[in-house]
Order: C-alpha cells, then sequence, then structure tokens
C-alpha cells in the first residue's frame, strides 16, 4: 500500500521544526541492502549541507524489523518494502504519520559475464546453468520480487533446484559477481551506472511481473524528537536527493 501519511503537511512542517537550527548529532540508520551504495553518495551530501552524521548499518529489511521489535537502537528504517515500515507503524514501533516512499526499485536478472543473459530471458528457460542466486524471499523484498518473477513465467518448479539464497540482496550480489552463480536476481542500482548496467549483462524484470518494490522511509521510535532525524527524513525528500536517487536506477513515486 502506498504510503501517503507525510505528504498532508503536518508531519512535514514537525520535522521541518525539529531540524532547523539544532545542534549537529549522529542519524542510527538501518539501510536496506540494495539502497546501501545510493545512501553512501546521499551521506556525506547530507552531512555537508547539515552538519549531522549519518551512522549506517545495511542488512535485509525483515532482519531489521526482528532487530527493531528487540530494542535495536535504530532512529530511522529505510526499508526495502512499504509493508514492514507500516506494519511498524501499525505496532506503535514508529512515529505515526512520517512514513513515506523514498524510491521504487526495479529488479534485474544479472550475470558478471558480458551477453550471458539476454534481453528476453530466454537463458532461463534454456536452464543451461548450475546456479541461480537470489536473496532470501522471506527477509529481502527483492528476494520475494524474484519468486513472484520466476512464478509469473512459469519457471520456479524447474529452476527451484539451482536457486541458492543469500541473506541479503548484497550477499545474493556476491555470489554472482564471485562466479559462485552463474546468473541471479538482484537490485538494478547494484548494478546501474551512467544509465546503463555497467558491467556483465541483464535484464530488466517488466514491473507487471511482481509486485510494486515501494521502499518506505519510517521515523522510528527511537528518532523522536531527534532533530538529525528529522533533517535526513527532510533530505530525502528534496530534489537534490531525488536526483541522486535516480541516478542509480530508481524511480520516485
Amino acid at each position: 500500500m502506498p504510503s501517503l501519511t507525510f505528504k498532508h503537511g503536518a508531519a512535514a512542517c514537525l520535522l521541518a521544526t525539529l531540524a532547523s537550527g539544532a545542534l549537529a548529532d549522529d542519524v542510527q540508520v538501518a539501510v536496506a541492502a540494495n539502497f546501501l551504495g545510493t545512501m553512501q553518495k546521499l551521506a556525506p551530501v547530507f552531512e555537508r549541507e547539515s552538519g549531522h552524521k549519518v551512522v549506517m548499518v545495511s542488512g535485509s529489511t525483515g532482519k531489521f524489523y526482528a532487530q527493531i521489535k528487540n530494542g535495536a537502537p535504530f532512529e530511522i528504517l529505510l526499508a526495502a518494502d512499504d509493508e514492514t515500515p507500516e506494519r511498524l507503524d501499525n505496532e506503535g514501533a514508529a512515529v505515526e504519520g512520517m512514513r513515506f516512499t523514498y524510491a521504487v526499485g526495479k529488479l534485474v536478472l544479472w550475470s558478471a559475464q558480458p551477453g550471458y543473459v539476454d534481453q528476453q530471458a530466454l537463458v532461463l528457460r534454456k536452464n543451461g546453468f548450475q546456479h541461480l542466486a537470489l536473496a532470501n524471499p522471506k527477509t529481502a523484498p527483492y528476494g520475494a520480487a524474484a519468486v513472484a518473477t520466476m512464478k509469473q513465467l512459469g519457471l520456479h518448479e524447474q529452476l527451484a533446484p539451482k536457486l541458492v539464497q543469500g541473506e541479503s540482496i548484497a550477499q545474493a550480489y556476491q555470489f554472482i559477481g564471485s562466479g559462485n552463480a552463474e546468473l541471479g536476481f538482484v537490485a538494478l542500482s547494484q548494478v546501474w551506472k551512467d544509465g546503463k548496467i555497467a558491467e556483465g549483462s541483464g535484464w530488466i524484470v517488466p514491473a507487471k511481473l511482481h509486485q510494486p518494490i515501494r521502499q518506505d522511509a519510517v521515523l522510528l521510535k527511537a528518532g523522536s524528537g531527534k532533530p538529525g532525524a528529522a533533517a535526513l527524513l527532510l533530505f530525502l525528500r528534496s530534489e537534490k536527493a531525488k536526483t541522486i536517487i535516480k541516478s542509480f536506477g530508481y524511480d520516485l513515486q
């Protein structure tokens, strides 16, 4: 479900009030693995402009959910889906009205080998490989999107014996990049540079083959009243941040 709560003005005004004239502090951010490279580009810009420092940890959204519920002191969650932030909202673990979609992700079937993946994904139907990597679909939204794609293509059952699951989309990428898997499903942002797939070969999965990968940001209870957290959420909605996010292959809602 798309997040609309932030757009009604009151939350934005509250964040602006918190963020203005505040002393510098550290912002504890849980970052979905697919967004790590983008956040590493965004963070220095934010730090220069705000004086606050971003302290980030990356991983799978499902694992972050469990850690947050167990008291992890994250102030902001940048999730790989919209369901987990909504759930945290509903369970009282987040600040009501502060959730919004910061990016819409894209899934890509990728190989580190040039020319290996074709633009009709026939490589999947030919099934001439030993290992197909993906993130754990139980904890990583991009992994769930990969499973949905294979099911839509009618290939999941025959490919299941060859699936190699990474704990996160970052580990799935490592499996492919190291050659331990000939190909696999990763986030487009991991392989996108200067408007194209930077190395190897890939097929950008049509959005109709899986649910939209809406990635929501949410202010967690630990970040309530924290100027740095408020400033970062405002920054993510700025035109400067949006330009950087789009340069990594994401869409914006």
